[in-house]
């Protein structure tokens, strides 16, 4: 009888059926899945849908033995906030995993002070803490560029960033890496940093909403908490994206998700003052014009707490 270690081979592949293959992995779930969870973004799906492309071939060329390096899969996500960064990385996650690239197919989400101490000794154990629960799947680093604060002579990023280069070279098949933040502070934390630069294979960037993206966000963001916006509350809303839109500290979905929540706040405060009959599902549910235009947005002036 032969042994097992002078068993014949199995047989090689010759062939790979890539649509069936596709179709197996569950990619195209994900895929759907982030149709269905954002808005818009149709660049940053696009760059998804390549990659998720790229991975596949990749995974075929190594059951062919044509492969013999894992490729680089550590990314960069580069846009303002709110405009859907970490649940793209949460999704690349899930395709990863579903590919085999990584073995959970988790997503760790820090940032700086989850990496950083505060005095000497104390940054190298809270980096390797939070890259211990992040093995086997993707740790997101939002706001990146403040890892490394070059005006301070005392500030230890510099030592996380050190112990993350190492183990983004040394265990990239157990681990990926997306950095995150507004672009041009991307550029020049790279620019400063070409150690990660070099480890980077994959640049998306994320552009901001539209005002329709934005308006179709918030009817998303309202029916799934059974909420629902009267004609004249429609309109209110679209003049406040555009008005907001201009002001500061505009953060896209982000902004739009609590602006909502003031709605809400002031239709509720509408309700219980004038409350005189029994109220029905859709006046608890409806929120109308007043609930958006009682904003400080709709002062005009830039800066102020809308």
């Amino acid at each position: 009888m032969t042994s097992p270690e002078h068993e014949t081979p199995s047989e090689t592949v010759t062939a790979v059926d890539l649509r069936a293959d596709y179709a197996a992995s569950g990619v195209g779930e994900v895929l759907d899945e982030l149709d269905r969870a954002l808005i818009g973004l149709a660049p940053v799906k696009k760059r998804v849908r390549e990659m998720a492309a790229l991975l596949l071939v990749e995974r075929a060329r190594k059951s062919m033995g044509l492969s013999q390096q894992p490729p680089t899969l550590h990314m960069s996500f580069t846009g303002n906030p709110g405009t859907g960064k970490t649940t793209v990385a949460l999704k690349m996650a899930s395709l990863l995993h579903r590919l085999g690239y990584v073995r959970k197919g988790h997503l760790v989400s820090v940032t700086r002070d989850d990496l950083v101490g505060q005095y000497v000794g104390h940054t190298a154990p809270k980096t390797k803490e939070v890259l211990k629960r992040a093995m086997g799947g993707v740790l997101f680093i939002d706001e990146a560029y403040y890892l490394y604060r070059p005006e301070n002579e005392r500030d230890y990023g510099q030592e996380a960033i050190e112990i993350l280069l190492q183990v983004m070279e040394n265990q990239r098949e157990d681990l990926v890496v997306v950095l995150a933040g507004y672009g041009p502070r991307m550029d020049t934390f790279f620019s400063s940093n070409p150690g990660f630069r070099s480890r980077i294979a994959h640049h998306i960037d994320f552009p901001d909403y539209s005002d329709d993206e934005l308006f179709s966000i918030a009817e998303l963001m309202l029916a799934d908490q059974n909420y629902a916006l009267s004609a004249a509350g429609a309109e209110a809303l679209r003049e406040y994206i555009s008005h907001r839109r201009g002001q500061a500290h505009f953060a896209n979905a982000r902004s739009i998700r609590n602006a909502l929540d003031r709605a809400r706040l002031r239709q509720a405060i509408r309700l219980f003052d004038g409350a005189d009959a029994p109220l029905d599902a859709t006046a608890l549910s409806t929120l109308d014009a007043g609930d958006f235009r009682a904003s400080r947005v709709f002062d005009g002036g830039i800066g102020q707490k809308p």
